[in-house]
């Protein structure tokens, strides 16, 4: 279809996102739906395409605890060496219809959710959250962080598969539904979330003719693990904006990315293309002992959630995690969530925001938006240590470079026949 004119383009991408309805369907190793990895040595990352040679400190780290996890080396010197010889292809998550949270880093063999959107039949997949910690999200590599990722594969992975076989699949939309009215935003809050997901699972777990200290085992992590609906909220954010990108007219915003060194945009007018800038450093709390200096430049696929609406655009739905995240309070919450209707196209009626007169959360960057009015997205997010395996040691909100979206408008301006 042609459109008239690129708000009406715009608009029905949006109508897209709004109808998206996400399912989770199963959890599976990697390699079972992403055919890249029967191809040799294979690791994903997060943000637009990078070398090795390029990645920061922690996204290195974690690529040599993939090799490790993987067999391809048995420490961390071969392993480093296996990655500097440039044997292992690098492929960015998102070219594989799959996120990944901080370095992105995943494997052939490391457990993935299978979301489906339902409304266009796509999938999208997500590793999942490790817990906090040591972690390989991090740069962590050490042998507790192996040790937990092959818990993962053994035993997380595979019951969570048996449970959700015996079961309809669950609709996300309606745990997102449930978990804003109890105060999650999806990026830094998914206490809410996580704990309807463990609601809806046990039941299933719990009637598994499996070992039962397997059960007992993978419903501990579940409770203790407050952040494990992320994942899912990032693969069911994927499965929605790749429904919505099918459109390739307009300019929305259909993914945000970063990996450490760029930070990527993708619009929909300009179908699989990115455009970037230089990633910036995150601004936020620090925990105790650590500051600005030991932070990490911005890294991760996790600004889906904020190019779906949720994270730093629903700020206002989490005052619980303002603090956190260094925004001050509720009224300055309030600010950055009004902020970002002046970048957004409309609002999702099916997310209402009770502390926000049950307004819907704002949705449809305008890449035309972002740049007229000079306003950034305000992203969400954990701060790393910018020394691999030392992990989070903070939290707070970053936003990309306005270049990035600069280029993509020019771009598109240019594909329709407008000359500088």
């Amino acid at each position: 279809m042609v459109y008239k004119s690129i708000d009406e383009a715009n608009q029905a991408v949006v109508s897209k996102i709004i109808a998206g309805s996400p399912f989770l369907l199963d959890v599976v190793p990697a390699i079972d739906v992403i055919d890249e990895f029967k191809h040799g040595k294979v690791l994903l990352h997060a943000g637009p395409p990078i070398t090795y040679d390029k990645m920061i400190d922690p996204v290195q780290g974690a690529c040599i605890g993939a090799a490790m996890f993987e067999g391809w080396a048995d420490n961390e010197d071969d392993a480093r060496k296996l990655m500097e010889s440039g044997e292992v292809t690098l492929i960015p998550c998102h070219h594989v219809d799959a996120v990944g949270p901080m370095g992105g880093i995943t494997s052939a063999h490391m457990p993935v959710v299978v979301v489906e959107n339902r409304t266009d039949g796509n999938r999208a997949y997500c590793t999942m959250n490790e817990g906090i910690g040591a972690v390989l999200r991090f740069g962590a590599n050490g042998p507790e962080v192996i040790d937990r990722l092959r818990w993962m594969r053994d035993v997380l992975g595979p019951v969570l598969s048996k449970a959700l076989q015996t079961r309809e699949p669950l609709n996300v939309s309606a745990l997102i539904a449930k978990a804003i009215a109890m105060g999650d935003e999806f990026h830094q809050r998914n206490i809410a979330a996580s704990l309807a997901f463990l609601k809806e699972m046990s039941p299933s777990i719990v009637a598994l003719d499996i070992d039962q200290k397997d059960k007992e085992d993978v419903i501990q992590f579940l409770a203790d693990t407050d952040q494990f609906f992320l994942n899912i909220m990032m693969a069911s954010a994927k499965s929605v904006m790749d429904g919505a990108r099918q459109i390739q007219e307009g300019t929305i915003v259909t993914a945000m990315c970063r990996n450490g060194y760029e930070f990527g945009i993708r619009i929909a007018g300009m179908g699989d293309e990115w455009f970037t800038g230089p990633v910036n450093t995150p601004h936020g709390l620090y925990f105790s002992g650590f500051s600005e200096d030991d932070a990490s430049p911005d890294m991760g696929d996790s600004a889906i959630t904020e190019t779906f609406g949720v994270g730093g655009f629903a700020m206002i739905a989490a005052p619980a995690v303002t603090r956190f995240v260094g925004t001050g309070g509720f009224f300055d919450a309030l600010h950055t969530s009004e902020d970002m209707t002046e970048i957004t196209t409309a609002s999702n009626p099916n997310f209402p925001i009770p502390t926000w007169d049950f307004r819907g959360i704002s949705i449809g960057i305008d890449a035309r938006k972002v740049v007229e009015t000079g306003i950034l997205p305000v992203i969400n997010t954990g701060i790393a240590n910018k020394k691999a395996g030392l992990g989070q040691i903070g939290a707070g909100t970053v936003n990309p470079p306005m270049e990035a979206f600069e280029k993509a408008v020019l771009a598109y301006a240019k594909k329709l026949g407008f000359e500088e």
